[in-house]
């Protein structure tokens, strides 16, 4: 089964996510491996890196070797009311002066609670997918910002205490609430949740304002679906997963693959994206930085390839095939005449004239 099966190379992980969102009917999204420079520009506080690779085009206008995928996602998807556009895509995305391969997925438009909960649960399916231990945390930025503004914070002061969640420095977050006990109970309740749905209700004495409550109960709600659909133990609530304010709306979340240091998976619900171009429409999506289960394997097995047969070209063509099918059988395999530079391997096995050595 794929979900017992740990995925050895990129291709495959894309091949088993893309089969998982056609099913759950998102559609291809495919866009050009470049886009004009000022939508990048305009919108470059949600980009993860401002470094952008740009080049003069027909009529020098002025493009750019995409570094991300959403805003093109959003700027063509249709708004109508009782629409939602859902797509799914794999592309390489250029940041950092890198190339990156990410697949995933974004669901724009009049969302529902369901859209939502869907998008968070085939983030989840996604990990499992990838095989391995996983674990999807989970935050919710609307509580945050409706915390943090309650708590009277500047907006010098909101980017200093979500710096602080993000660290889980309780000492800095304290001293940044000196002379504010009311803020400083809120943040230490969230800066110390971590766990499943029942950490919920630790929470409700110190969220007080409306938003805060209607932000609580959208998480209760999504953990409740989550657990139905057998992932409670896979799921935690962790309020330092977070990001700017200027760009996640609602829910959060990051997820983590067991041998990965860093997050392999990150997304969440981004209204004032759409809104910030102008649209009336919601979103929420995630990547998944496919790159990175390059490390796994690495780590897992540090050679290129498992067995290597060499032969002196005696070796009658049957016997060949049947020493390599059958290391096949048991892991990777490479058939040559001389041992390869630059390369590595397990085993080795060398054949002449039909005899092994």
């Amino acid at each position: 089964m794929i979900t017992d099966q740990i995925w050895r190379n990129e291709e495959q992980a894309v091949f088993a996510l893309r089969a998982l969102y056609q099913r759950y009917g998102y559609v291809p999204f495919k866009m050009s491996q470049f886009e004009e420079y000022d939508l990048y520009v305009r919108n470059k506080d949600f980009l993860v890196s401002d470094k952008i690779i740009t080049f003069s085009g027909e009529g020098g206008k002025l493009m750019a070797l995409k570094p991300d995928v959403t805003l093109s996602i959003v700027k063509n998807a249709p708004e109508e009311k009782g629409v939602v556009q859902k797509v799914y895509y794999s592309e390489n995305v250029y940041r950092d002066y890198r190339e990156i391969m990410q697949a995933g997925l974004e669901c724009v438009g009049d969302l529902t609670p369901y859209d939502i909960a869907e998008a968070v649960l085939l983030a989840v399916k996604s990990l499992e997918k990838l095989g391995g231990r996983y674990v999807l945390d989970i935050s919710h930025m609307g509580l945050l910002a409706a915390v943090l503004e309650r708590c009277g914070f500047d907006k010098g002061k909101q980017k200093q205490a979500m710096g602080c969640l993000r660290q889980k420095n309780t000492h800095d977050l304290k001293a940044l609430c000196a002379g504010n006990p009311e803020a400083w109970q809120a943040l230490r309740a969230l800066s110390v949740c971590r766990g499943g749905a029942e950490e919920l209700e630790t929470l409700t004495p110190y969220l007080t304002g409306e938003a805060e409550k209607r932000a609580l109960e959208e998480l209760k709600a999504l953990l409740g679906i989550l657990a139905e659909s057998g992932y409670a133990e896979k799921v935690r609530l962790d309020f330092s997963v977070g990001s700017a304010l200027g760009y996640y709306s609602g829910v959060v979340f990051r997820g983590y693959l067991e041998g990965i240091p860093e997050s392999v998976l990150s997304g969440g619900q981004y209204d004032k994206l759409p809104r910030k171009m102008g649209r009336k429409s919601r979103a929420i999506g995630f990547a998944v930085y496919v790159d990175l289960l390059q490390e796994r394997e690495q780590e897992e097995n540090p050679f290129d390839v498992d067995t290597l047969i060499l032969h002196d070209g005696t070796v009658p063509l049957a016997d060949l095939r049947r020493a390599a099918e059958s290391a096949a059988a048991e892991g990777s395999v490479l058939v040559a005449t001389k041992a390869p530079k630059g390369r590595s391997w397990k085993r080795k096995v060398e054949l002449k004239g039909g005899t092994a050595q």
